[in-house]
């Protein structure tokens, strides 16, 4: 899969240094993962959470931070929406972002 944009993912661990290592290999498992369906990322991420509008939910570190991506499987890209604390993702909506 190809990531867009890995500077929000870069940006948030700047100033969560505990969330750098988390996300760096979320990142690298991504990028080689050939999603068809919401059901091949559910398989390989029991925890994430399918949202509409193809948005997924990923827990980070243990659960201590949310990570939402919107998925265009047809062109094997993934968008990073946000990356937050708990108390900044209950703030948005995640099938907004």
């Amino acid at each position: 899969m190809r990531i867009i944009t890995k500077k929000r993912l870069r940006e948030f661990y700047e100033r969560y240094k505990d969330a750098e290592q988390s996300l760096l290999s979320w990142y690298r498992e991504v990028e080689k993962e050939d999603w068809d369906t919401p059901a091949e990322v559910k398989e390989k991420y029991r925890s994430a959470s399918i949202l509409g509008d193809s948005r997924v939910v990923f827990n980070i570190k243990g659960n201590k931070y949310r990570l939402v991506v919107k998925i265009k499987y047809e062109y094997r890209v993934v968008y990073i929406r946000f990356v937050g604390t708990h108390a900044q993702y209950d703030a948005i909506d995640a099938e907004e972002v």
